[in-house]
């Protein structure tokens, strides 16, 4: 088969002929790719900043953001069929017995590191014509879903992040008990961080549940984000523009803020003007670049005065991935044209060098892989 991989060794992003993948255990469905999305984690394993070929190797086929179609099912499989959607999860289970979390099937808070992802870390992803999963990693999409279900991955980013944030504030009385569970942060403010695809599926996941959002980027408005985002409700305002200190009196007390720019500098001056009781949702992963100044003590103080809480998040479990395929039905409905905006290109296997190697446009690019 062909697929998409770098090659560590030799620094180097090609089509592989890869080994087509055979069932070999019961619990095993074989999978057609139908859409892989490109996000910057691809692209940063393709500077080989990091990405680990598994072992046996010496590349690793990229992709882990997929919506795939059933092909084979192995004889102790009984929730999926052939022909049906599915998307997978990324971050599979350590080995080791001592790690509860993953013998819990909770491999989102593995203890020991050792840990693998497809395609990102020591096991192949899915830009791929066909793989082969275990069918608890794999969750059923909707037939109605079809055109927007490869952004299910970015998407369950945020669930588990408002996952985690409500667990967190349970530590004080938050949440407006009279509140329904679906508008439980009405009466609350919330910043997004960054216009990208997790920015904005958590915006909208945000407005869902009732929080007056906003969301702060870099590009000065009028642009396609900004546009896009005020088209389901949400103000969109430029960091160039408006400095943190201006935007907190622009909005007020911040409750929430959700991170997902993957920038040091503007993430810590955000914290800086965090509300009173506030929590402060961590999902990027900065590349290595060098230290920065950081307002250190005005943070520090604010954290213990204000009852703060700081929160790093990384998605993997089940409940994520159900979470968002539940939230993308919603998104669909409500907001139709804005979400299947999100995907501003799709495009043959062929054009991967540009896709991964060039000028980074548009917000969510997909290889359609059939």
């Amino acid at each position: 088969m062909r697929a998409v991989g770098v090659v560590p060794g030799e620094r180097e992003v090609r089509i592989i002929e890869h080994a087509a993948p055979r069932i070999a255990a019961s619990n095993e469905i074989k999978v057609r790719s139908l859409e892989v999305g490109i996000c910057g984690t691809d692209r940063e394993i393709c500077t080989f900043v990091y990405g680990s070929p598994p072992d046996g190797f010496n590349y690793l086929v990229l992709g882990h953001e997929s919506l795939g179609q059933v092909v084979e099912v192995g004889s102790g499989v009984s929730q999926f069929k052939p022909g049906d959607l599915v998307v997978p999860s990324v971050r599979r289970p350590c080995p080791h017995d001592h790690c509860l979390s993953c013998r819990d099937d909770k491999q989102d808070f593995c203890f020991t590191g050792d840990f693998t992802e497809r395609g990102i870390k020591m096991t192949h992803g899915f830009m791929t014509e066909y793989y082969v999963d275990e069918e608890k990693y794999l969750t059923y999409v909707p037939p109605e879903l079809r055109e927007v279900a490869v952004l299910v991955e970015p998407l369950t980013v945020a669930e588990k992040g408002l996952a985690q944030m409500w667990q967190v504030q349970q530590r004080l009385p938050w949440i407006d008990p009279k509140l329904s569970a679906e508008h439980r942060g009405r009466g609350k403010t919330a910043v997004v961080l960054g216009a990208g695809p997790i920015g904005i599926l958590g915006a909208m996941a945000l407005v869902v549940r009732g929080f007056k959002t906003y969301v702060y980027s870099r590009s000065p408005r009028p642009n396609a984000k900004s546009e896009l985002v005020e088209s389901f409700g949400v103000k969109y305002i430029s960091s160039e523009t408006v400095a943190p200190d201006q935007l907190l009196e622009q909005v007020g007390n911040i409750d929430l803020v959700y991170e997902a720019v993957g920038k040091a500098k503007i993430s810590y001056d955000v914290l800086r003007v965090l509300g009173l009781n506030g929590v402060f949702i961590f999902t990027g992963i900065p590349a290595p670049r060098p230290p920065i100044g950081i307002d250190a003590d005005i943070i520090m103080r604010n954290l213990v005065l204000k009852n703060q809480a700081v929160v790093g998040t990384v998605n993997a479990d089940a409940d994520a991935f159900a979470g968002a395929i539940r939230d993308l039905g919603i998104f669909l409905k409500r907001w139709p044209d804005a979400l299947k905006s999100i995907i501003t290109g799709r495009h043959r296997i062929d054009d991967y060098r540009e896709l991964l190697l060039g000028k980074a446009n548009g917000i969510k690019n997909v290889i359609a892989m059939a």
